[in-house]
């Protein structure tokens, strides 16, 4: 197995001319740089501004505060990154876009145009190589939530989506109009492939509208592409039958490989440096835990490509789950237990010697508070609040551990450590 930091060396390379040593002099690269997200979910970033202060809560995440915000306390503005993200219309019907100097805000958002709650890896991506980068960058975020690779994301050279047998045969007996299924299944095979593409060539015709720093005379450079996808795929068992072995995704790892020449060959760079994000949601999966073998599965089905003699040195899997919020997501069990609790109380049936009347809302109520009181200590409501502010296929809204995963994927790049 290559080791990760020689799986690196060539990204070295690319990086010493975009990134020179502080002492290059006059003479380092005022080019843009151009970086291209890409994903659903995740990657659009649902993690509350509310929840920065968790990070406060862990000794490995509270030096980056000081990086999320500026001297008055409030999100730091990248003086030299700029962002274009393309994500879902205010309409719901379609895509929009919102640009602008890069900021807190560009996560998952009601309206494209402006900016909103929360944040992606966009963010400390983008801080980290301000850092380092000698001029100006842009980030190109295309993102929408609930997308998958097999259909949405699927690339041209994977060709026409095709049903499983069993799936047909179990839509005929179901009485359903298969014809007009499979047409609608046609329509939508490739359309998020096509927009990422077509929007990047768009911003990439005019970087000036986007990025007011960007000189023509120097020109801009493509120097990088992040991926992160996968629960869409992970959950598909019509897709993948066979997802509890080994082997059971060997078909996304088919489909992603395809995915990253197809990006390379449409956006003109043979040896585009691709970063992985491998979902990690649940954080990483202990040696023999049978209950969580298609995470584990995924995973390597994700991280695979990397691997291939062609990609090794200009593709990277970077692997999520050791960012998981693990403390924070036992008290979310917790919560779980107290609405639970609820559920069998206003069930009757759920009640052993069910009484001759039911609790009235208010004795649920109290009774609910109570037993949460009792599940909950107040330190850890503190955390709660502090920490989770979405459901844990977005890695609970954590602004933590979204933080630590925006500036991994950018350390891939720059070579500080890739974290496999």
């Amino acid at each position: 197995m290559v080791s990760p930091r020689a799986a690196f060396l060539p990204f070295c390379a690319v990086w010493l001319a975009v990134f020179p040593a502080q002492d290059a002099g006059p003479s380092r690269s005022k080019r843009l740089q151009v970086f291209v997200l890409a994903g659903q979910s995740n990657m659009q970033g649902h993690a509350r501004i509310t929840t920065f202060d968790g990070l406060a809560d862990d000794p490995a995440t509270a030096p980056l505060l000081a990086m999320l915000r500026g001297p008055d306390g409030k999100p730091r503005v990248c003086e030299r990154v700029w962002i274009s993200d393309l994500t879902h219309a205010a309409s719901g019907d379609g895509s929009g876009e919102g640009h602008g100097k890069l900021t807190a805000g560009f996560g998952a958002r009601r309206d494209p145009a402006q900016l909103g709650e929360k944040i992606g890896p966009e963010f400390t991506f983008g801080l980290t190589l301000e850092r380092a980068a000698v001029g100006p960058v842009l980030l190109i975020k295309t993102a929408w939530g609930g997308k998958s690779l097999h259909t949405d994301f699927r690339p041209p050279s994977a060709g026409p989506f095709v049903f499983a047998p069993a799936k047909l045969e179990a839509l005929v007996r179901q009485g359903e109009d298969t014809a007009a299924i499979q047409a609608e299944k046609a329509a939508a095979t490739g359309r998020y492939y096509r927009e990422m593409i077509a929007h990047v060539q768009r911003v990439l015709a005019d970087p000036a509208r986007v990025c007011p720093a960007y000189d023509p005379a120097a020109g801009y450079e493509l120097a990088g592409f992040v991926w992160f996808q996968g629960w869409n795929d992970m959950v598909d068992r019509d897709v993948y039958p066979r997802r509890e072995q080994p082997d059971g995704y060997a078909a996304y790892s088919e489909l992603l490989a395809k995915l990253i020449r197809d990006v390379r060959k449409d956006l003109g760079v043979p040896e585009l440096p691709f970063v992985i994000g491998v979902m990690g949601v649940g954080g990483p999966v202990a040696e023999g835990d049978r209950s969580r073998t298609v995470h584990r599965n995924f995973q390597a089905a994700m991280a695979a490509p990397a691997e291939l003699p062609d990609f090794r040195g200009n593709v990277a899997a970077v692997r999520t789950a050791p960012f998981w919020p693990a403390d924070l997501a036992a008290i979310v069990a917790k919560v779980e237990q107290v609405k639970q609790h609820e559920r069998s109380l206003r069930d009757p049936k759920a009640q052993a010697g069910a009484p001759a009347a039911p609790p009235s809302e208010t004795e649920i109520r109290a009774a609910v508070a109570a037993f949460r009181t009792k599940t909950i200590s107040p330190a850890e409501e503190a955390l709660l609040a502090r920490g989770v502010s979405n459901a844990e296929y977005h890695y609970l809204g954590c602004a933590r551990t979204l933080a630590q995963i925006g500036v991994a994927f950018a350390d891939a790049f720059l070579q500080r450590g890739a974290r496999r």
